[in-house]
Parts: structure tokens; C-alpha cells; sequence
């Protein structure tokens, strides 16, 4: 008894003098920026509008780019960033828009809506009474040597890709030494001579830089407009480029577009996005829509011999799984089933998809993806009516004062001076059939008819009206050759009465 009271201290006095385990302090975990950057979450210090650099060779060798004045500084700064990486917006660099020129769904937009604000082009005309028909002509073969309509259209797709393009006017001066580019030119013949303009020439934004601008004073003209450019480290005057910007941005963010506009191709992004995860959703779908469930007895399935017997099955059912296919199963402790999901709704998904990126552009379905109408009495006329109007409306807002500058630049250059009164109009789009054609010259000659008629308008003014219309299969008549009007058939009768009664008078006689 005794000894077993001892053994028992021994176990209490070990207990008693064995230390506790002090407690584990944990330190707290700390988040840093770059692992929130790591994975699409930002503060609100960093800001994705930043002075955007530029590839190597664009500015000249010791040039640092766009000036950090306090102006941008405190303007850049105000701007709020929780929702940039929220909804996606942020200015791209010109290499990824390049990027993004490899795909269909980028690529397409920007080429139809370049094509269609050049399909028809423009049409010279003169405001005044002299006849410059000769001088318009010399102008449009200008035009044409210089390929101008092919220029604008490709300028409209690099504005279609990066929200800037640039067209050189080639004016005989040597690009690698010559300073007279840094200068400034007027539209007077001291600076544009005869013969002077040699070519147009495209430049793509990614080989430009923007140089001097003001960003102080709003009422400056030259206010958040460059004065002139790096193009791969030559300084070019503004005025010797014409600089097309097809969606201008607001002035705060016009340095970190490189004073370009909002690409089409950004704008797209968020849509296109959608419907690649959507299209490749359905492909996925469609791959693996139905499910063929083998049930069976897994306790007497699940061993060395059995296992191997169950992969063999499921091999050969899969190597001859079609309409023409046969699963022997067990009547007693087999099954087989089918599982499919309803792919009813898959086409209206990836329409949706599809209609999200057709109102972004503005382009009709049936040209954006040549998805035509269906229906009883279906028909987009309307749609593709609104689509050219809209076409219109940007020919006037990205090009008619790039091509007044142009028509004026081309008139110094063939003739040493600007004729004001020789102006353009653009072609309208939008055309009528032979059908239509056809009905609209038959209300206009009856309309013609009536006012002759009651004595309103001459032959002569009706003549010189088909004559100058260019479509009209009357194109060219001479006015003052108004042929004799035809002879009324009663009238024509009763001549030849009278003319018969004299006969008979005279014979009598």
C-alpha cells in the first residue's frame, strides 16, 4: 500500500512540473497590393490611366514622353478607379488592340463600316454659275491617282482598331533630314507649290507620339490638341497629317489615349467576351449532352477480375456507341439509362450573344452576320436604311473636314490656287432598284406633264433637269433642242379634212 502510494506521488510531482505549452500566436495576414493586382482587385491608389508609353524608336533618344504637369497630375489623380476594374474600363495599349485584330468578331465590324464610309465616295461640285467642269475632272483624277478613296478606308479601319489614324501628305520633302517637316504649312502657294503633292500615306497610332499640347487653359485653341508628333523619332507639324478620330474621348482622358479616341474594338470587348464564353458553353453542350448511366451490382463489380471485365464493357460500348449500337445488359442486376439536357434554349442564347455586338456597332444582323429575317412578311430595309443613314452621319463627323483640307491641298497643287466655289457632297448609300427606279421617273414625268401643261415650267427647264440628272437614262440632253411637240390626233384629222375639202374645191373649180 504504502509503495503504491509513492508511485502515485512520482506521477504527481512530474505532472506538477512539467511546463505548459505556451500558446501559439498567429500573426495576422496581410494583404498587399500586388497579390490583389493578382487577381483583378485593386485599391483605390492605383489608377489604370497612366501617361501611356511608347515602343522604342517612336520618340527621338533622350525625349521621356508627355510632360507630368499639375494640370493632368490633379486631374488623373481625381479620377475614381473602384469602378474601372469593375466594369472593364481602362485604356488598351496599341499592341494588345493588335492583338485583338485577329479575330472575326473585332475584325469584321470595323471593315464593314469602313467600307460603307467609301463605298461610294464623294462627288465634286461647283456653287456657282461658271461652268468648271474641266477643273473637276483634273481634280478627280487627282483624287484618283493619289488612291484618296482607298487612304480614307483604311484610315477608317486602323480608327476602327485603335481610335486614331493618321494620313502623311507627301509634299516632296526628305523624311529623314529634312527640318522644314517640323514647320507648319498654309494653304498658299509659297508653301504648297505646283506638282508639290506627291502621295498619301497611311501611318498607324502605334508608330506616333503625341509632342506639344496645352493642357492649362480651355480657351486656348490649342487646348488638348497636339501641335505636332513623333512618328518613329521624326517630329512632324499636325498640320501636315490629317488625323482621323472617329470617337473622341472626354479632355481628362485624352493623354492616356494618346489623344486618339475609344477604339471600337475596346468598345467591343465586354460583348465579345460573352459570346465566345457562350459559344464555347453550347459547343461544350452539344459535345456531351446525353449521358448513358450503366446500374449495376458495384459490390460484386468492384474487384481485380471485375474491374477489368467493367472497363473492357464500357470500351466497346463507347468505341460502337451510335443509332446502330447494342448494350447487352444483365435482366436481373443491370440497367442501362440515359440522361440528355434539353438543348431547346441554345439557340436563343447565342442570338442574344449575337444581337449584344450588333447594337454595340450599329450594324444590322443580316450584315454583321448575314442572319436574314424570318417571318411571314419579314423584312430589314427599315434596319439597313437606319444603318446607312448612321453611316452618313459619321462621314460627315470623321472625314468632311480631313477631305475639305485635302480638296484645298490638291487645288494648290494642280492649279497654284483654291477655287471656294468647287465644294463635295457624299454619295448617298442608300439606292433604289429598277422597280423603284422606274416608278419615281413615272411620277415625275407625269408630274412634269401637269405643269406643262397649265403653263408653270418650259420644255426647256424640264430638258435641263433630265439632262443633269446623272442616273436618268435622259443624261446629257442638250436643253435648247426641244423637238416639236406631237400633233393631237383630233387635230391632225380635222387638217387633213380641210385639206381634202380644198382638193375637192379646187378640182370642182
Amino acid at each position: 500500500m504504502n509503495v503504491f502510494k509513492k508511485i502515485l506521488r512520482c506521477f504527481d510531482s512530474k505532472i506538477v512540473e512539467t511546463p505548459a505549452p505556451s500558446p501559439v500566436v498567429k500573426e495576422p495576414i496581410k494583404i498587399t497590393d500586388s497579390a490583389l493586382a493578382s487577381i483583378g482587385v485593386f485599391g483605390e491608389k492605383i489608377n489604370a490611366f497612366t501617361f501611356p508609353t511608347a515602343l522604342p524608336g517612336v520618340l527621338p533618344a533622350g525625349h521621356t514622353g508627355m510632360a507630368n504637369d499639375a494640370a493632368l497630375s490633379t486631374a488623373y489623380n481625381a479620377l475614381s478607379m473602384n469602378s474601372v476594374f469593375n466594369e472593364g474600363i481602362m485604356a488598351f495599349s496599341y499592341a494588345y488592340l493588335s492583338e485583338l485584330t485577329q479575330r472575326a468578331e473585332y475584325r469584321r465590324p470595323t471593315e464593314i463600316i469602313a467600307k460603307e464610309m467609301t463605298r461610294k465616295w464623294l462627288r465634286l461640285q461647283s456653287t456657282g454659275d461658271e461652268d468648271k467642269t474641266d477643273k473637276i475632272k483634273k481634280i478627280e483624277a487627282e483624287m484618283t491617282r493619289l488612291k484618296a478613296q482607298e487612304v480614307f478606308r483604311k484610315a477608317a479601319e486602323l480608327d476602327g482598331y485603335f481610335g486614331r489614324a493618321h494620313i502623311y501628305m507627301d509634299l516632296g520633302y526628305d523624311v529623314d533630314e529634312d527640318q522644314e517637316l517640323k514647320l507648319p504649312i498654309t494653304l498658299s502657294p509659297a508653301k504648297i507649290k505646283q506638282g508639290s503633292l506627291k502621295s498619301l500615306r497611311i501611318v498607324e497610332p502605334i508608330w506616333t507620339y503625341p509632342n506639344d499640347y496645352n493642357s492649362t487653359n480651355p480657351l486656348n485653341p490649342t487646348f488638348y490638341k497636339p501641335q505636332s508628333w513623333f512618328v518613329m523619332g521624326k517630329q512632324i507639324h499636325a498640320s501636315r497629317l490629317l488625323t482621323i478620330v472617329g470617337r473622341p474621348m472626354p479632355d481628362i482622358l485624352k493623354p492616356a489615349y494618346q489623344f486618339g479616341g475609344l477604339s471600337l474594338s475596346q468598345m467591343l470587348k465586354p460583348y465579345v467576351d460573352n459570346w465566345l464564353q457562350t459559344r464555347q458553353a453550347v459547343s461544350d453542350l452539344i459535345h456531351s449532352f446525353s449521358i448513358s448511366v450503366l446500374k449495376l451490382n458495384m459490390g460484386q463489380t468492384i474487384n481485380t477480375e471485375g474491374m477489368e471485365n467493367l472497363r473492357r464493357r464500357i470500351q466497346m460500348f463507347v468505341a460502337h456507341r451510335d443509332n446502330r449500337g447494342l448494350m447487352v445488359v444483365d435482366k436481373d442486376t443491370e440497367e442501362l439509362d440515359n440522361i440528355s439536357t434539353p438543348l431547346t434554349s441554345l439557340p436563343d442564347l447565342q442570338a442574344q450573344s449575337q444581337e449584344h455586338m450588333s447594337s454595340v456597332t450599329g450594324i444590322p444582323l443580316s450584315i454583321l452576320f448575314g442572319i436574314t429575317p424570318t417571318g411571314l412578311n419579314a423584312d430589314n430595309d427599315g434596319e439597313i436604311r437606319t444603318f446607312f443613314q448612321w453611316v452618313e452621319d459619321q462621314q460627315v463627323c470623321s472625314f468632311s473636314d480631313q477631305v475639305e483640307y485635302l480638296l484645298k491641298v490638291v487645288q494648290l497643287s494642280l492649279f497654284g490656287a483654291i477655287d471656294d466655289q468647287i465644294t463635295f457632297v457624299w454619295e448617298p448609300l442608300w439606292s433604289l432598284d429598277e422597280k423603284e427606279l422606274a416608278e419615281v421617273e413615272k411620277i415625275e414625268a407625269e408630274t412634269d406633264a401637269i405643269l406643262l401643261q397649265e403653263g408653270v415650267i418650259s420644255p426647256e427647264e424640264v430638258r435641263t433637269r433630265l439632262s443633269a440628272k446623272e442616273d436618268s437614262a435622259y443624261h446629257g440632253l442638250k436643253p435648247e433642242e426641244v423637238p416639236e411637240p406631237p400633233i393631237d390626233p383630233a387635230e391632225e384629222k380635222l387638217l387633213d379634212d380641210e385639206s381634202d375639202g380644198n382638193n375637192k374645191d379646187k378640182k370642182a373649180a
